[in-house]
C-alpha cells in the first residue's frame, strides 16, 4: 500500500464518481479504477458499491475513509512541523545570558524573537560568564550572552552591545551632589566588586581603569550579581564602578555618575559552539543580528 492509494480512495470517496475524481487527480479513469481494486484486494474488503449509475461507500469504507483522513491529516501536520523545524522556526533554545545583559539588549532580543518566531520555546538562565562557558561545554546551553574575552577555539562568538562605565555612589556620599565624578576622588573608597574568576574582561578593566588614575582599588566586598553590588552601594558599604546600562536598576539609596576620565567600552558577546548546524540556534544568531546595532 502506499500514499497515492489513500490519496485516491479520500478523492473517490468525496465524488463518488470515478470519472470526476481521475479528473480530479489528473489520471484516466480504468488506472484509477486499478488502484482502488488493488488496495481492496490488500485490505480485504469492499471499499464502495459499485452499480452502472452509482457508487457508494460501504460501511467498512466509510470507518476506513475517517482513519484515513485522520492520518492524511497528521502526515500533512507532521510535514508543516518539519518544515519549520528545518527553518529553525520550531523546538526550543536554551539561552544564558550575564545579569547586566537584562537591562541592556536582553529584552529587545526577546521582544524580536518572539514576535518572528513564536513556535520555538525559550529556556533562559541568568548565569555569570563562567558558568555559561561550562554549560555549553556540557551541551547544556545553546547561546551565551556573556563579557569578553572568550579563549577557548571551540566556540564562536560576536561583539553584540558596548556600554560606558560609570561610578555607584551610595546618595548620602559627599561626591553625590556632582554631575560626574573623577576616578582619582576614589582613590581611598572602599570598592565592591565581584570575584575575577566570575568576568575576568570586565574585572581586569575596572582594575586597569583604577590604575590609570594612579591607585590600586582597596575591594573590601565581593558579591557575584551586579544587582547585589548595587544593593551594598546603597546600605553604605562601599562604591562601584559598573556598566552604565545598570542605571535602569532603579534601586532606592544608590546615585549613578559619569566618569570624567575616557573609559574604554565594557562589551557583551553573544556565544555558541562553532560546530552547532541547529537550525534554531542559527536562526536565533540571525535574528539577534538584525536587531542589536553596537
Amino acid at each position: 500500500m502506499e500514499l497515492r492509494h489513500l490519496r485516491y480512495f479520500v478523492t473517490l470517496a468525496e465524488e463518488l464518481h470515478f470519472g470526476k475524481a481521475a479528473e480530479k487527480l489528473h489520471i484516466a479513469q480504468p488506472p484509477l479504477s486499478q488502484q482502488i481494486r488493488q488496495l481492496e484486494v490488500e485490505l480485504g474488503f469492499e471499499l464502495f458499491h459499485r452499480t452502472k449509475r452509482s457508487v457508494q461507500l460501504t460501511e467498512a469504507g466509510q470507518v476506513f475513509l475517517g482513519e484515513v483522513q485522520q492520518l492524511l491529516r497528521q502526515l500533512q501536520q507532521a510535514i508543516q512541523i518539519g518544515r519549520q523545524t528545518s527553518r529553525g522556526e520550531m523546538g526550543q533554545l536554551v539561552v544564558g545570558f550575564v545579569s547586566t545583559a537584562a537591562y541592556n539588549i536582553l529584552p529587545i532580543i526577546l521582544k524580536v524573537f518572539r514576535s518572528r518566531v513564536p513556535g520555538v520555546s525559550l529556556e533562559l538562565h541568568e548565569l555569570t560568564t563562567d558558568q555559561q562557558l561550562e554549560w555549553l561545554r556540557e551541551g547544556r546551553l545553546d547561546v551565551g550572552f556573556i563579557r569578553p574575552p572568550v579563549e577557548d577555539n571551540t566556540f564562536s562568538w560576536e561583539t553584540i552591545f558596548q556600554e560606558s562605565l560609570m561610578v555607584a555612589l551610595p546618595e548620602t556620599h559627599l561626591l553625590g551632589n556632582q554631575s560626574d565624578v573623577s576616578l582619582r576622588s576614589l582613590a581611598n573608597e572602599p570598592f565592591i566588586l565581584f570575584p575575577r574568576r566570575l568576568a575576568p574582561g570586565l574585572y581586569d578593566l575596572i582594575i586597569s581603569l583604577c590604575q590609570q588614575a594612579g591607585f590600586s582599588p582597596s575591594v573590601t566586598q565581593e558579591a557575584i550579581q551586579m544587582q547585589t553590588i548595587v544593593s551594598l552601594v546603597a546600605g553604605e558599604m562601599g562604591v562601584a564602578i559598573v556598566p552604565e546600562s545598570l542605571q535602569n536598576l532603579q534601586r532606592t539609596g544608590v546615585v549613578y555618575k559619569t566618569v570624567q576620565e575616557t573609559t574604554p567600552k565594557a562589551a557583551i558577546v553573544m556565544i555558541w559552539r562553532s560546530n552547532d548546524v541547529s537550525p534554531t540556534v542559527q536562526r536565533f544568531l540571525e535574528i539577534v543580528r538584525q536587531s542589536i546595532i553596537c
